[in-house]
């Protein structure tokens, strides 16, 4: 759709693959007798900025209805990163977090 403010757009979307890159390599739920131990987000470990890779944003014209921005980084971002992984390795990950050592 139409848009005012691409740098906006482009924090959005920035922020959102960020968001699923952390999860896709360090967030993990985990139990201890019975209970979650993840309880918050004080306990989930992001991305910081010395590890974030750089991410280019296109934004493309469109006549379509206007709409959010804020998700749709988010759900192709593993699939991303697994996808590089296995082009890389030949190995295909099946789960998350990707942790480097069953990636090898």
């Amino acid at each position: 759709g139409h848009y005012v403010n691409p740098s906006i757009i482009a924090a959005q979307l920035e922020g959102g693959a960020i968001f699923a890159a952390s999860a896709a390599l360090f967030q993990e739920l985990t139990f201890e007798n019975g209970r979650l131990q993840q309880t918050n987000f004080d306990t989930f470990p992001v991305m910081r900025m010395n590890e974030c890779p750089e991410i280019e944003t296109h934004i493309v014209d469109s006549n379509e209805k206007s709409g959010g921005i804020g998700e749709p980084g988010v759900p192709c971002t593993a699939p991303a990163i697994a996808n590089a992984v296995f082009a890389a390795t030949g190995k295909r990950i099946r789960k998350l977090p990707i942790r480097m050592t069953e990636a090898v």
